[in-house]
C-alpha cells in the first residue's frame, strides 16, 4: 500500500498504472472509516485492478456553524482499515494543496441541490461537487464509488459527471447499517447512549413508510405525516425534513408512483443524521 500527500507524485504513479492498461477504482472519503466506507473499497477491489482511497475533510462543504473543527479523525486507524479492505493507494492531501490561497473556481449543479439537504445547507453541494471534480481530475479513475446513504450527493455527482462529459462510471453501493438499523455514519460517534437509542427512529420511520406504501397508500402527505408523528415521539429528535421525491428529479411528489426516494434528515440532540429509502412504486388500483 502506498500513501501520497502531494498531487504530482500521485499523478506520476497513476500514469504508470494506466500505461500498464489497468483500471483504477476510486473511493473519496473524509476519513474516520467505518464498515460503510469499507464496503465501497471492497466493491472497488472486486471491479478494478487498483483501488485509490482519498481522505480529506473538505472545508467548503461545511457551513459556518457546522462541525468542521470537530469532525472525527483517526488517520492511522483509517490506513489500517483501508489496507485490510484491499486499498492499494491512499491520498491524504492538506488544505493548502487542495485549495490555494486565491482559489475562486467552484462547480455548481443546478436543479438538484436546492432541495432536501440543500434547504438547510445551501453551500454544501457546491463544496461537494467542487472537491469531487478536483479529486476526479487528480485521480482520473475508471470508476468511483459512493454510498446510497448520501443519496442526494450520489445523484448530484452522477449528473455532474454526465454534464461535464467525465469518462467515469459512478457506482452507488447499498447503505450499511448497524444491527438495529441505524445507517452507519462517522457522526454516529457524537451520540450519547440515550441519543444513540433514539436515533433508530430514522430507520423505523422509513420501514413504516415502506409498509404503508406496500399496503397501497399512495398519498405522499399521508406517509410523511405518519413518519413525522413517529419521529416526534423521541424527545431528542428535531426534524430538518421528511420528504418524498422523484428519485431522478428530487422534486416533491404528491401521488406516489414510479421510482421514488423517501428521505429524511433529523437532529438527534445536536447531531444531524440522514437516511433514505429508494423504491419502485406501482400505480395503485382500487
Amino acid at each position: 500500500m502506498k500513501v501520497f500527500h502531494d498531487i504530482q507524485t500521485l499523478r506520476v504513479f497513476l500514469d504508470d498504472i494506466r500505461r500498464e492498461g489497468k483500471n483504477i477504482g476510486f473511493v473519496p472519503t473524509m476519513g474516520y472509516l467505518h464498515e460503510g466506507h469499507l464496503s465501497l473499497i471492497e466493491a472497488s477491489v472486486k471491479e478494478n485492478d487498483i483501488t485509490v482511497l482519498s481522505i480529506y475533510i473538505n472545508p467548503t462543504q461545511f457551513g459556518p456553524d457546522e462541525d468542521l473543527d470537530h469532525y472525527p479523525r483517526d488517520i492511522e486507524n483509517d490506513k489500517k482499515l483501508a489496507v485490510d479492505a484491499g486499498a492499494n493507494v491512499i491520498f491524504i492531501p492538506d488544505h493548502h494543496i487542495m485549495y490555494k490561497n486565491n482559489h475562486v473556481t467552484y462547480v455548481q449543479v443546478n436543479g438538484l441541490t436546492h432541495q432536501l439537504c440543500g434547504q438547510s445547507r445551501p453551500t454544501h453541494f457546491q463544496g461537494v461537487t467542487t472537491i469531487v471534480s478536483k479529486l476526479f481530475n487528480i485521480v482520473q479513475p475508471n470508476r468511483a464509488y459512493f454510498g446510497q446513504k448520501d443519496a442526494q450527493q450520489a445523484i448530484v455527482i452522477k449528473r455532474m459527471v454526465m454534464d461535464l462529459n467525465m469518462p467515469i462510471t459512478i457506482v452507488v453501493c447499498p447503505i450499511m447499517r448497524e444491527a438495529d438499523g441505524l445507517a452507519m455514519s462517522s457522526r454516529n460517534t457524537y451520540l450519547n447512549p440515550e441519543e444513540r437509542q433514539q436515533a433508530t427512529v430514522l430507520y423505523e420511520a422509513l420501514q413504516k413508510a415502506k409498509a404503508l406504501i406496500d399496503s397501497g397508500e399512495r398519498s405522499s402527505k399521508t406517509v410523511k405525516a405518519m413518519m413525522t408523528k413517529l419521529i416526534h415521539t423521541k424527545p431528542s429528535a428535531t426534524i430538518d425534513y421528511v420528504s418524498i421525491v422523484g428519485a431522478d428529479t428530487l422534486e416533491d411528489i404528491e401521488i406516489l408512483e414510479d421510482n421514488i426516494l423517501v428521505a429524511l434528515a433529523v437532529k438527534i440532540g445536536k447531531t444531524r443524521l440522514i437516511d433514505n429509502l429508494q423504491m419502485e412504486v406501482l400505480a395503485y388500483v382500487h
